[in-house]
Order: C-alpha cells, then sequence, then structure tokens
C-alpha cells in the first residue's frame, strides 16, 4: 500500500485555472498562488453574493484516527463523491496550523487517495494566511505593550490585558504546563 505523500506526488495536477472552469469560475474571478492554488476574489463572492444558496455539509468535530483520518480526508472524500455523481461540489479548508505537520499525523492535507494536493504546499504555509494572522496578532499585541511603556495616554488597566502573543508551532515546550 503506498504512503500519503506517494500517493500525494503520483497525482498529476491540474492547473487551478481549469479546475475553477470546471465550476463556472473564470480566471478573473481568483488571485492565483502559482499554477495549482488560488483563492477567491472578493469581486467574485460579491458578485455571486445575491446567488440562491447551495446546500452546506459541514464537516468538524471528528477526532482522527493515529493515522490522521478525520476531517479533511472526510471532507475531500464527500467533495469526490459528490463529484462522481454528477454534482458541482465545492470543498473550503483553512489553512492548516503547523501542529498536524509536524506531529504524530504528519500532515492536514487528508490521506489516501482523498487529499488535498500539493500536499507539501498545503502543510507547509499554502497561502500564508496562518502566518498573516500571527503576525497582525503579534503587532498589535506589542503595539498595546509599546502604549503603555510610552506612557500609557489612554489609561489601560494592565491587570486587565489577557492579550497573548501567539506562534504557529506544535512545541510542548511553549504550552505553558
Amino acid at each position: 500500500m503506498k504512503s500519503d505523500i506517494e500517493i500525494a506526488q503520483e497525482a498529476k495536477l491540474e492547473p487551478i485555472t481549469e479546475v475553477a472552469a470546471t465550476i463556472g469560475i473564470s480566471p478573473d474571478d481568483i488571485e492565483l498562488y502559482g499554477k495549482y492554488k488560488a483563492k477567491l476574489s472578493e469581486e467574485y463572492l460579491s458578485k455571486i453574493s445575491n446567488n440562491k444558496n447551495g446546500k452546506l455539509i459541514l464537516v468538524t468535530a471528528i477526532n482522527p484516527t493515529p493515522a490522521g483520518e478525520g476531517k479533511t480526508t472526510t471532507t475531500v472524500g464527500l467533495g469526490q463523491a459528490f463529484g462522481k455523481l454528477g454534482k458541482k461540489a465545492v470543498i473550503a479548508l483553512r489553512e492548516p496550523s503547523l501542529g498536524p505537520c509536524f506531529g504524530i499525523k504528519g500532515g492536514a492535507a487528508g490521506g489516501g487517495m482523498a487529499q488535498v494536493v500539493p500536499m507539501e504546499d498545503l502543510n507547509l504555509h499554502f497561502t500564508g494566511d496562518f502566518h498573516a494572522i500571527t503576525s497582525a496578532n503579534n503587532l498589535l499585541a506589542a503595539m498595546l505593550d509599546n502604549h503603555i511603556h510610552q506612557g500609557n495616554e489612554l489609561r489601560i488597566d494592565t491587570r486587565q490585558i489577557i492579550w497573548k502573543r501567539c506562534l504557529d508551532m506544535n512545541d510542548r515546550a511553549l504550552n505553558g504546563k
């Protein structure tokens, strides 16, 4: 039996513009992140905001097996199954934390024949959203800290601040216990 990474690396990738075209999304409606990744543009989301709603299946709060078969594998499998049934199906996944990538699971891209490719890109910063979130959080924390250090003109009660720094890392030494 092939490993997930072997399956992922043998997959024949189609350009994301061609994948988008199969569900009626033009190249002008996406923001490309290379040849195989993209985000829907804000303009496209505005353009379709008045469309009739489709059906939604939410896959959440599944405890994965030690091998990692959980939410992503189930979600990708459902998307593939609806495609085989001739339905126009789209799946949406959030960018994964690095935790699952370097923990026992070894990835956050699904598994077997129900995974997202390119796996390496998905597992290691994908479009950079997770990094942007941690940077924005830490910038605001530093700004608050600096304001207080420079005299606290807004008279912020420092005993009430619970704003913490964040880091996308699965490191047990950082968990505070």
